[in-house]
């Protein structure tokens, strides 16, 4: 958790646990070669008790010659504009804390005092709101830059430690509140249970948790391999082949043991879904089994083009044989599908040739820059992909404009005997919808003579008696 010379942030809240911290860590200072800071987070919650918190705190670094960082933040009025539940908008505020002290230099590692009580009613908490595997990992001993040395520790015997020191610490009255469920889990069902049905519960809980950290390791660094090895980046956002997310771990092939590799298979998918949205979000929170299985719905059950929505304005769209996920452009959230579809503006721009030869042209609308170049004509017999995309330089007429493709667009492609609408043509391409909008096309005096990934216009392509081409090609912004 720590190394010698690094500077601890000891989060103190004035309560007997985070008081036994601090008085631990001064004692081992000096052994360990670390020095301390402490931490004090005022949530604003019950007026001047809160305050007195802060300066028992402050009175408590000072007797021990420690600088003590405290913050105040209105957490109430946070959780209100925010809509967050008032414990959950403590905890975001708390540890946003934490990580500024850390990235501001002023100390390495931050200390809290989860005690080996705090993860049994962890577990019981995520137990009663329904919960998977995940959440029966509980509360990590190391998370980041935080790290929680009690956390074998119970809660009894640190009031015993503090008890023979004669050092006293604040009690927080909320914490006896039993109309909530932390609350009613401390004081009645814990108790209960161990009066009543297993007096090491409390180990026992410790012990499930520490065995579900040992698997999540696992899950954690598998699915990690298979979202790399599956999962591709679009303009739009990750996609990824439905066949690839359905049976994400290639298996012994055989009948023994089919129905176990099914259920693997489903296993890793779920966690796989939640890893792409977890990496486009940033977290998932409000991200329920619910919401996982719609995505499994979609992918097994729907056409292209249908779509979710999701918590923190995420979308997934099947796309043909994929699914793209993306952020919505104001992070609404929606329920079902069929909503409102996103668009992107539409975008002309004329093309100015330098010396008849070249042009640049960056169009931010889809994030791409378009690079025009005229060669001479024939190209190199090998470079058959140059041949079938350039376009007949001479024949071109001006103005020359790059635009977003329009509905009624429509030309005769080089190897057709028709005109097709271009609609029609990114169908048969399996261009999805969404990719479609914003989909580049270039005009020649109005004519329609290419168009991103399709042949050239035939009227267009170079023939024999050709001098020079004009080649297209693509980049991100």
């Amino acid at each position: 958790m720590l190394r010698a010379g690094e500077i601890v942030g000891v989060a103190v809240s004035g309560g007997a646990d985070s008081v036994a911290l601090l008085r631990l860590f001064h004692t081992l200072k000096g052994e360990w070669g670390i020095r301390l800071l402490v931490l004090h987070f005022n949530h604003q919650l019950r007026g001047a008790e809160s305050d007195g918190d802060e300066q028992f705190v402050a009175g408590l670094a000072q007797e021990r010659r420690l600088e003590c960082v405290a913050v105040r933040e209105d957490v109430a009025a946070q959780a209100r504009e925010h809509g967050w539940n008032l414990e959950d908008a403590a905890r975001r505020l708390r540890y946003q804390f934490f990580a500024a002290a850390v990235d501001s230099n002023h100390v390495t590692r931050v200390a809290v005092a989860h005690t080996a009580d705090d993860q049994a009613e962890t577990l019981l908490a995520h137990l009663l709101r329904g919960t998977g595997p995940t959440g029966l990992a509980g509360i990590y001993p190391v998370a980041g830059h935080v790290v929680r040395p009690l956390l074998d520790v119970r809660r009894e015997e640190l009031r015993d430690y503090l008890t023979d020191l004669g050092q006293g610490w604040r009690e927080d009255p909320t914490n006896r509140d039993t109309t909530r469920l932390r609350a009613r889990i401390r004081h009645t069902l814990l108790p209960r249970l161990q009066r009543e049905f297993q007096p090491v519960v409390v180990p026992n809980l410790n012990r499930l948790a520490s065995l579900a950290r040992e698997d999540e390791a696992f899950w954690v660094a598998l699915v990690a391999d298979r979202h790399q090895a599956l999962v591709e980046h679009t303009a739009i956002g990750p996609a990824i082949r439905i066949p690839d997310l359905l049976a994400p771990l290639a298996l012994a092939s055989g009948d023994a043991g089919k129905a176990d590799r099914s259920s693997a298979s489903v296993a890793l998918t779920k966690r796989l879904v939640r890893r792409i949205i977890e990496v486009l979000k940033g977290d998932r929170r409000q991200l329920t089994a619910r919401h996982v299985e719609q995505v499994i719905h979609l992918a097994t059950r729907c056409l292209s083009g249908h779509r979710v929505h999701l918590p923190g304005g995420v979308v997934v769209e099947r796309s043909f044989d994929r699914l793209i996920f993306s952020l919505s452009a104001r992070g609404e959230s929606c329920a079902g599908a069929g909503g409102t579809e996103l668009t992107r503006a539409p975008y002309q721009y004329v093309v100015e040739l330098e010396d008849k030869s070249s042009a640049t042209v960056s169009i931010p609308e889809i994030g791409r820059r378009f690079r025009l170049k005229v060669i001479d004509w024939p190209p190199a017999a090998s470079d058959t992909k140059v041949q079938a995309e350039a376009l007949d330089a001479e024949r071109l007429r001006w103005p020359l404009v790059l635009r977003s493709w329009r509905p009624g667009d429509s030309y005769r492609p080089h190897g057709r005997r028709r005109v097709r609408k271009l609609k029609r043509l990114l169908l048969e391409s399996r261009v999805a919808a969404r990719e479609r909008r914003g989909w580049p096309v270039l005009t020649s005096a109005g004519s329609l003579v290419w168009a991103r990934g399709l042949p050239v216009a035939a009227e267009f392509a170079p023939r024999a008696g050709t001098r020079t081409g004009l080649v297209i090609a693509e980049e991100a912004l």
